[in-house]
């Protein structure tokens, strides 16, 4: 993996924890995170018109992954109503780059090093220990946990042909835009224009920015390497999240969270060979 992937996936992985913290703290999830994707979209319009850069074969790739990105937030946001986010996060984000690494085996017919796909399988063990699989969650908790990383695996592995025919930023703009207006109206339905309006604050635009900072970084490394590798690097993110919840959400780290953290910095190396 080179070292310029590497780089754009640890600093995505920075930003996703950011902003999943700024949406652990909001009041109404669903709310923030519909203002969130709004002024994403409103924020780096300006600049995918300037760097405009696309083909016409882009838009079958654009129009699958707006599907997915869509059906992603509603899961995931469905997912923080029934369960907690220290059980949904690492799950989701765990079971994600495993699902890339034997899709693109499978289904794409990419190939993987031993290596990698150690780092990949070790990168995912120390995800789920950093957070754990305990708690009183039901099987419907985890299966939603799962969906949701099914959705990241089945958007990245889209993402890694597509933006072949697009520059990063021109391509998060244009696949994001109809999945936020759908979340948007979705959420205006279900929780009313106060809640959306009452939403709007310096936490919810900060998310916005880093929500579509942290992915465009990602379609940027997944122009330098793999779909598994840069998938695995980025789920670091567990082990930032868990890092910063110490100052800012005031949580103990559990001993079994530290061996977590050892464990995917093992992977992250491993990959990076």
């Amino acid at each position: 993996m080179p070292a310029s992937a590497l780089a754009l996936a640890l600093g995505a992985a920075f930003l996703h924890a950011f902003w999943n913290l700024l949406l652990a703290r909001a009041p109404d999830i669903e709310a923030t995170t519909a203002v969130a994707l709004v002024v994403g979209i409103v924020a780096f319009a300006p600049v995918a018109a300037l760097a405009w850069e696309a083909d016409a074969a882009v838009w079958p790739y654009l129009a699958v992954t707006s599907l997915l990105q869509l059906t992603y937030f509603v899961l995931l946001t469905a997912a923080y109503g029934r369960a907690d986010l220290s059980f949904v996060y690492p799950i989701a984000r765990g079971s994600a780059p495993v699902i890339v690494l034997v899709a693109a085996l499978v289904v794409l017919g990419e190939t993987a090093s031993a290596t990698q796909v150690i780092g990949v399988l070790t990168v995912a063990a120390g995800v789920l220990l950093v957070r754990g699989l305990s708690g009183r969650a039901s099987v419907g908790d985890l299966g939603l946990a799962l969906a949701v990383g099914a959705c990241i695996a089945a958007y990245t592995l889209v993402d890694s042909r597509g933006i072949q025919h697009a520059s990063p930023v021109v391509y998060q703009e244009l696949s994001m835009i109809p999945a936020a207006i759908c979340f948007l109206l979705l959420t205006l339905r279900r929780r009313g224009r106060p809640a959306v309006r009452g939403a709007v604050g310096r936490a919810s635009v900060a998310a916005g920015l880093a929500t579509f900072g942290a992915y465009i970084l990602v379609l940027a490394a997944l122009e330098r390497a793999p779909a598994a590798p840069v998938a695995a690097v980025r789920e670091t993110s567990v082990v930032i999240a868990t890092a910063l919840a110490i100052p800012l959400l005031h949580e103990r780290v559990a001993p079994a969270r530290l061996v977590g953290a050892v464990v995917v910095v093992l992977g992250v190396l491993l990959l990076a060979i």
